[in-house]
């Protein structure tokens, strides 16, 4: 049985900081152009380096021996010890000041922001938001403003309540993800959490109907269709949120919907489903 949360405590990492230096490599962007070549969604970034590769970057390396039965690193360290077992990427809010460069040595710098619990259906809920801060050698960066959900031990898509289809864009991609484009990703992040890519945990353990597709995969992929409906231009703001989860065995349909004032909403779905991920793309 989970143990309560002391919600005193876990706040007590509100303001913790921690940065690092990585690397934009020129294969790290072979690879990641080469996953991400899917259907008709692929522009090219002959601007700088791709967008939202940022969520290649910094990556912790935690040590074999320091990583949970899930897969991802143990709880505590920098972000707080939060005592619920499953934890996922729920929502990011990110505004870009110029672009990263190819060949650019980035810094990364991390703050917890805030630490709140609430509760939903499948029980209590904690949200971590981190700030991240990556600076390129040129000035130009990115301010990324995470939130991270833990929440308890359930069946999957069993703690989902019933969501309505979603509607349909007029900007449409389709695309069929498989096994080898999750883990690539998974590689390409240094995402060890195994509902990514090992189909017997993620279904008889945490009771999901297949592999789940990751949340920043679905952003990036919206990101891009922003770019294409936008004519190829690089948005200076975006923010997505997770919905509900897709899987390896479902068709994803990327949607997209220019808006009056210019911005553009985005969503992913598979067909006649509900909505996965909402995104948000603006231009200013």
């Amino acid at each position: 049985m989970t143990q309560a949360i002391d919600l005193a405590l876990l706040r007590n990492w509100i303001g913790k900081e921690e940065s690092c230096q990585d690397w934009i490599t020129p294969t790290l962007v072979e690879r990641f152009l080469a996953t991400l070549r899917l259907s008709d969604c692929n522009l090219p970034d002959d601007d700088g380096a791709p967008g939202l590769i940022h969520f290649c970057l910094g990556q912790p390396a935690a040590g074999m021996d320091e990583l949970g039965e899930d897969g991802h690193p143990a709880k505590g360290g920098f972000l707080p010890p939060v005592p619920l077992p499953r934890r996922m990427w729920a929502q990011s809010d990110i505004r870009f000041s110029g672009c990263l460069a190819i060949g650019d040595t980035i810094e990364r710098r991390s703050r917890i922001e805030n630490v709140e619990v609430k509760t939903g259906q499948s029980g209590p809920l904690c949200f971590v938001t981190v700030r991240h801060l990556i600076t390129g050698q040129n000035g130009s960066s990115i301010e990324d403003r995470q939130t991270i959900v833990y929440r308890e031990e359930g069946k999957g898509n069993a703690l989902q309540r019933p969501l309505s289809a979603a509607a349909r864009g007029p900007a449409t991609v389709q695309m069929i993800p498989s096994t080898a484009l999750l883990f690539r990703y998974s590689a390409l992040t240094f995402n060890s959490h195994r509902i990514h890519y090992d189909r017997e945990y993620a279904i008889s353990v945490e009771g999901y109907p297949g592999l789940v597709i990751q949340g920043p995969l679905q952003a990036t992929l919206l990101y891009r269709l922003a770019r294409q409906v936008s004519g190829g231009q690089a948005p200076t703001s975006f923010k997505f949120r997770s919905v509900s989860p897709l899987y390896d065995n479902d068709t994803v349909v990327l949607h997209a919907t220019p808006r009056d004032d210019g911005a553009v909403d985005l969503w992913t779905a598979r067909p006649d489903g509900p909505v996965g991920m909402m995104a948000e793309a603006r231009w200013s």
